[in-house]
């Protein structure tokens, strides 16, 4: 999977003020496995998984948002494909809630890249997953 790491591509909306969240919108035709790493405290904690079917929207982070900076990786249950970055942290395949990204392999986790979201200080957020564009369809 590494191969096909940040091959799919995302976008990124603010959410309506009405619901102070992090929401994750799987808007393409696969299921997909979320995971979300973030400060808290002065510690960093990686959580997952939320399996989205295709479609779907989902709260990661419920009410008002405390730190400006959160971190997603996804992968694509049925394309084999990833949504990563530059961000190591740790997961593992079953679900977790990992203190800590130093050492991931030597304390038993997965060493994982995950995309920075700058959520401006905002108090909502809406992450868009995509589907990538067709070869051969589209524009001229």
């Amino acid at each position: 999977m590494a191969a096909l790491l940040a091959t799919l591509p995302l976008s990124i909306v603010t959410a309506t003020p009405a619901a102070a969240e992090l929401r994750l919108c799987n808007k393409t035709e696969s299921q997909v496995g979320v995971a979300i790493g973030y400060r808290e405290d002065n510690d960093w904690v990686t959580e997952g998984w939320w399996n989205l079917p295709a479609n779907t929207c989902e709260t990661l982070v419920a009410g008002g948002l405390v730190s400006r900076f959160y971190y997603i990786y996804a992968v694509d249950y049925d394309q084999f494909g990833e949504w990563g970055g530059r961000a190591f942290m740790c997961t593992r395949e079953k679900e977790f809630t990992i203190k800590g990204i130093e050492d991931c392999v030597a304390r038993g986790y997965e060493r994982t890249g995950f995309f920075e979201i700058d959520t401006g200080e905002q108090s909502s957020w809406t992450v868009q997953l995509t589907e990538p564009v067709q070869a051969g369809t589209g524009g001229q």
